[in-house]
């Protein structure tokens, strides 16, 4: 049976510019649900249907086969089930095949599993269910303002919806309501073009666990998903096999961000020799390396002449240095691991598949990363990367050549 996975993801976003591109937890939103898709059991088709041309590379880097949405279904009165029954034709002249299910997949909740997505395509292939979706359940009472209130009213104008004010029974004692979590949707794909809509027939409620719903529909719930993200995404460490590259910022990474000033001005800094290990083991592994400084000082120059690693400092705009630095070298961004702390980090975390904070890392820094070290920088935090890398050996992963 196919189960195909659509996932709008349009490029106009009025109140997150650019938001399906938003990375939480280090990955962009989109990324993180073809990932989920991918990862699902049941779905056996991953597509985005997008009319942006940076979210189809992002979505064909991940896996996912991507679909060009025309215009007249881009704005933002376009509606989900348009793009996913004009997916579902795409896709079927594309490979040649029809789906029997359909799953909708919304990239905004970006704490979705595989397990939700499971539960919602088993519910149909399996369970007999026309149409299924996400649910938390819930407790809590409902209120609405009447005609007579107004959004800014304050003591007057409210009233109960699933409750009757003047009686509130106890939470035991009340039926269990449940809360539509928006992150996916499971359809029979006849039924879904018969009804144009997301839910006919016999619907099934899928339950998910009430602490990963959040749908991202303003930069405060960007925000909430970023600070989110360390406590509900597993910790998933690079490995060698992840990268073929790994650049390095220097002050407040393989130092602790602390500068000494002499009385003629000059500058010392202090390294830790743990990081020298573990750069010199990463060197000699396969994978590139290079440091990448804004601050043009002797020191940075030194220091990188010490590890045997080329440089790059004085650099005003990091990203675009590094993008450069990966053409040359033939390697794909989402292959290079790159390390940071400060906000000027932040525009090459955009650009790299591995972007990694130290643990003194400013909080945009962390929350933005994909990983991050337990160690400081300055005390050893790239010789726990290199750790994550290589194994705590610090050897180079290899697999043994069989003689014939």
């Amino acid at each position: 049976m196919t189960v195909l996975a659509v996932i709008p993801a349009r490029g106009g976003s009025k109140g997150v510019p650019a938001k399906n591109l938003a990375p939480v937890g280090g990955v962009p939103l989109v990324v993180r649900a073809v990932r989920a898709c991918l990862a699902a059991r049941r779905v056996t088709d991953v597509v985005v249907s997008t009319d942006d041309a940076a979210i189809a590379d992002a979505a064909r880097s991940a896996g996912a086969e991507v679909v060009l949405r025309p215009a007249a279904i881009a704005g933002d009165t376009a509606t989900s089930e348009a793009a996913v029954l004009h997916a579902m034709d795409a896709y079927g002249a594309m490979r040649g095949k029809t789906a029997e299910v359909v799953l909708l997949v919304q990239c905004t909740s970006p704490f979705i599993t595989a397990e939700d997505l499971d539960g919602v395509a088993g519910a149909v292939t399996e369970d007999g269910a026309d149409s299924a979706l996400t649910v938390a359940p819930t407790h809590g009472f409902i209120w609405r303002r009447d005609s007579a209130g107004s959004a800014d009213a304050g003591a007057s104008g409210g009233y109960g919806v699933n409750h009757d004010k003047s009686n509130r029974p106890r939470r035991q004692d009340r039926p269990q309501e449940y809360l539509e979590t928006g992150a996916a949707y499971a359809m029979r794909a006849e039924g879904f073009r018969e009804a144009n809509h997301r839910f006919f027939g016999h619907t099934a409620l899928v339950t998910t666990d009430p602490a990963r719903v959040l749908e991202i529909d303003d930069p405060h719930d960007l925000a909430r998903a970023r600070a989110l993200a360390p406590l509900l995404d597993p910790a998933v460490l690079p490995t060698y096999d992840d990268i073929d590259a790994v650049v390095l910022d220097f002050d407040g990474t393989q130092t602790d961000d602390k500068v000494f000033v002499d009385s003629d001005g000059r500058e010392m800094v202090a390294v830790h020799r743990g990081d020298g290990l573990g750069i010199a083991a990463l060197r000699r592994s396969e994978l590139k390396l290079l440091i990448l400084s804004t601050e043009q000082n002797p020191v940075v120059a030194a220091r990188a002449r010490k590890l045997q690693v080329p440089v790059l400092h004085g650099i005003d705009r990091k990203d675009v240095a590094l993008k450069q630095w990966c053409d040359e070298h033939g390697i794909a961004p989402e292959r290079v691991l790159y390390v940071g702390n400060d906000v000027n980090d932040l525009p090459c975390f955009g650009l790299v598949g591995w972007p990694v904070a130290v643990a003194s890392a400013h909080d945009a820094v962390r929350a933005a990363a994909r990983a991050v070290t337990t160690t400081p920088g300055g005390e050893g935090a790239i010789r726990e990367i290199a750790a994550w890398i290589l194994g705590p050996g610090l050897q180079t992963p290899h697999t043994p050549t069989l003689n014939k």
